[in-house]
């Protein structure tokens, strides 16, 4: 692998896993607040992460666990995530929506892209929710979407690495594809090789196994 083109994204929910996360070469943020998969981070969590972040924040937009159907008042308070996210100078936000029947919900989600512009927007694992993995990227893209976080539609990154291959051959840059799913040091050359991915995704909220999953990343 190239360290050198090579990103490491590390989930995030307290200062302490940042801060952790950047000492051991973290490319670039995800902060969550608490929460079964990550929810929307309060004020607090990511004015204090911003105030010492030196890499890129991303900040998840999740009104709540479960799934991604979201009823109306939800769906206000991820516009009000998304407004804070971009009042408090991240970088990027993270969202996904789904309509009853599995696909992703392109109206609400336009909606909250031209909220957050100009920030970068990606697309989590609830793309890996949807029936159909290239209609669900075609969607993205012609929502102008920038990244999106998938394990290819598997349990993990490296089941799904021939899939995570064929989403990247078609975004072909117009799209980054960010592989996760149980990425660890023993399996992220593996992962990288076989899907094509210059981006991997992983939680730091043990520092320990983050460290060596960066050291891993960055070996020839």
């Amino acid at each position: 692998m190239d360290a050198l083109t090579l990103l490491v994204e590390a989930y995030v929910e307290s200062v302490e896993s940042a801060r952790a996360a950047e000492e051991s070469g973290a490319g670039r943020l995800e902060l969550c607040g608490p929460g079964l998969g990550g929810l929307t981070p309060s004020a607090a969590l990511l004015a204090t992460v911003l105030a010492h972040a030196r890499v890129p924040v991303h900040v998840m937009v999740r009104p709540r666990e479960g799934g991604f159907v979201y009823d109306d008042a939800e769906f206000a308070a991820m516009r009000r995530g998304v407004e804070l996210a971009k009042g408090a100078g991240a970088a990027g936000v993270v969202f996904g929506m789904l309509r009853a029947d599995g696909t992703l919900d392109a109206e609400r989600m336009r909606t909250l892209i031209a909220l957050a512009r100009p920030l970068r927007v990606a697309c989590h694992r609830a793309f890996d929710r949807t029936p159909d993995a290239d209609a669900a990227l075609d969607t993205l893209l012609a929502l102008g979407v920038d990244l999106v976080l998938t394990s290819g539609h598997a349990p993990t990154a490296l089941e799904g690495a021939a899939v995570l291959a064929r989403h990247v051959r078609r975004a072909a840059g117009r799209i980054t594809i960010l592989a996760g799913g149980t990425v660890r040091a023993e399996n992220v050359a593996a992962i990288v090789a076989a899907s094509g991915v210059r981006e991997v995704h992983a939680r730091a909220t043990d520092a320990a196994a983050f460290a060596a999953l960066v050291r891993a990343a960055r070996s020839p």
